[in-house]
């Protein structure tokens, strides 16, 4: 007899942005229009000097496996640009670089859970940390963000969660899906606080009043996930990295080169134009989604969903919409059919964020205005 499917994978959730991107993808092979406002993909292409480096690195040959860690070069690149951008100090010894921001967090929560650690996460947060943790040996428990903070996590609040399973907390900042930006007094207490620290970086760069600071600025007792999909439109190149406590490098590093050996070489030397070089172009990009955000707010509004601030970061508005209906994955579907505008539905990001739609502004001016126009028709015929 065949044997089943191991209870880790059928446990795992479904990612329901994914699942209603696949299903517009099937809709336009079908020949219907689908404005995609649903992931997190900017609609910029990679910059020019990035993709001519990696070009330099293929003819080169630069095809081989680098150290585990990732090339020397890169990882010094991302010291010097956090010692820039954040003024901390990062030991280029400490940083692993891996295929993607998701496969370093699970070389963090890899080294760090052990079957029955609790993980604490923010609700609404980003859908996939539960899988992670879940995946791990770990259990989720959730702390509620609340729209009227602006969806800032309250350290009172996270504290009135903490317990002596907690090994660790996972802050976004700024955050999917809320655009939230925990401010450097909430992130020094929550830095204080009795358990491990995984801070996920990746929406760095794209904040539209002041820049967002970085945990490794109020503890060395604390991981950092960062990556390069966001902030350079890198997002099919796949290249992230983790930072780490000097003890955690060892075995996480004994993972890497068990799961993944290391990241993809030319790639990497792609990854060090883009902090070297591609500052002008990441600039003019978080300019072009600020201009996207002031007009999708408005808009949103006036067709009557609940947005009662502004997102300070990232490129999506997680709106209000239970007077539209309160299953949110029924309305996204409803939605998309309807008015061929793809939207991730709120319950994807956890409970509190039920009768809630995510917008994502990653998408042409052009492209949002049309959603909006559609979106007025559908709801209001």
């Amino acid at each position: 007899m065949f044997p089943p499917v191991a209870r880790r994978a059928e446990s795992i959730a479904s990612f329901l942005v994914m699942d209603i991107l696949e299903e517009a993808l099937e809709l336009e092979a079908r020949g219907e229009e689908i404005v995609h406002l649903e992931v997190g993909e900017p609609d910029f292409p990679t910059p020019q000097c990035i993709v001519n480096e990696a070009r330099r690195a293929l003819e080169a040959g630069r095809t081989r496996y680098t150290h585990s860690q990732g090339a020397l070069e890169l990882r010094q690149a991302i010291s010097d640009d956090y010692r820039g951008r954040c003024g901390v100090k990062v030991d280029p010894g400490s940083i692993i670089v891996t295929s993607g921001s998701s496969p370093a967090l699970l070389l963090v929560l890899g080294a760090l859970i052990e079957p029955g650690d609790q993980v604490l996460l923010s609700d609404p947060g980003y859908a996939c940390y539960p899988a992670f943790a879940r995946f791990c040996g770990g259990e989720s428990v959730f702390f509620p963000v609340r729209a009227g903070d602006a969806f800032v996590p309250q350290p009172d609040i996270i504290r009135a969660h903490m317990s002596a399973r907690v090994k660790t907390i996972i802050l976004n900042s700024p955050a999917n899906p809320t655009g939230a930006v925990v401010p450097q007094e909430f992130l020094r207490e929550i830095a204080s606080l009795d358990c491990s620290v995984i801070s996920d970086e990746i929406y760095h760069g794209l904040t539209y009043r002041a820049p967002a600071h970085s945990i490794l600025e109020f503890t060395d007792r604390c991981f950092v996930v960062n990556g390069f999909s966001k902030r350079y439109a890198m997002r099919g190149w796949r290249l992230g990295y983790a930072i780490a406590p000097p003890d955690f490098i060892r075995p996480m590093q004994k993972l890497q080169q068990n799961l993944f050996i290391s990241a993809n070489t030319f790639v990497q030397a792609a990854a060090v134009a883009a902090l070297g070089k591609a500052g002008a172009d990441a600039e003019k990009m978080r300019l072009t989604f600020d201009e996207r955000r002031k007009f999708i707010v408005p808009a949103l509004r006036e067709l009557g969903f609940g947005v009662e601030s502004y997102p300070e970061g990232a490129y999506y508005v997680l709106a209000e919409a239970s007077r539209f209906g309160d299953d949110s994955l029924a309305l996204a579907r409803r939605i998309l059919h309807g008015a061929k505008v793809a939207l991730a539905p709120g319950i994807d990001f956890g409970r509190n964020a039920e009768g809630h739609l995510r917008f994502s502004y990653a998408n042409s001016l052009e492209n949002i205005k049309r959603a909006m126009e559609a979106l007025a028709n559908f709801l209001y015929p």
